[in-house]
């Protein structure tokens, strides 16, 4: 293997740290937590261990003392840890999976990049934006179709507030996907506030004016959309 001059591993650098910006200006856009720096620096930083250990590991005429895949191979199992940060979990829905995957392609792009595998890493990017920013629309159609709503409650802050929102849609056959809660600042005097956004599936024959006026009995209820 020929010795890579300092212009071609800027190159290979620049190139990583382009294409994960790429998909990390798309995750960003759909503001998911890792986005364009994050994508960025684990590319970069998976192409520049690619140099290292292609490199590195080499005696005085070129030829390879060791396994030069050996450090490489370390960022796959390393970029887990970093994946696996991006993964919440709330209630019996899991978040960031796609997140956690976007990091773990984005690595490999590095890699691909840092060894000089340009089709590999521009083709893999290329796949990788269409999965992201095509497939979500299609996903956004089904979600249509399945009748899926977000619901929004301002309500007191008091116990059992949302084992009375659950108890009403479950009654009513709906299906909460993802609650996340969230603390108003406002306050009213010693009177605390709470947000609600929940993403609901409604049954065919419910009509989401029903699901609100059956709501609207809440205790403590400030306002509700849907």
């Amino acid at each position: 293997m020929a010795e890579i001059g300092y212009v071609e591993i800027l190159f290979r650098l620049c190139l990583a740290g382009f294409l994960g910006g790429i998909i990390g200006m798309e995750r960003e856009r759909q503001s998911h937590p890792a986005g364009l720096r994050t994508h960025m620096l684990v590319s970069l930083g998976s192409a520049l261990i690619m140099l290292v250990s292609s490199m590195a590991l080499r005696g005085p005429g070129g030829s390879p003392v060791g396994d030069p895949g050996r450090i490489a191979a370390q960022v796959v199992s390393g970029i887990g840890f970093l994946g696996a940060g991006t993964i919440m979990r709330q209630g019996n829905t899991i978040r960031g999976l796609t997140t956690a995957a976007s990091l773990w392609v984005v690595a490999g792009i590095g890699l691909a990049a840092g060894a000089g595998f340009y089709f590999g890493a521009l083709s893999t990017t290329a796949v990788m934006w269409m999965t992201l920013s095509v497939l979500i629309r299609i996903e956004s159609h089904r979600g249509a179709a399945k009748n899926r709503k977000k619901l929004t409650v301002r309500a007191e802050d008091r116990p059992g507030l949302i084992g009375e929102v659950g108890s009403i849609t479950g009654a009513l056959g709906v299906n909460i996907q993802r609650i996340d809660l969230k603390e108003d600042p406002d306050i009213d005097g010693d009177l605390r506030f709470v947000i609600l956004r929940l993403d609901l599936e409604l049954p065919g024959e419910l009509k989401p004016e029903q699901l609100v006026a059956e709501l609207s009995n809440i205790k403590g209820l400030v306002s509700i959309s849907c």
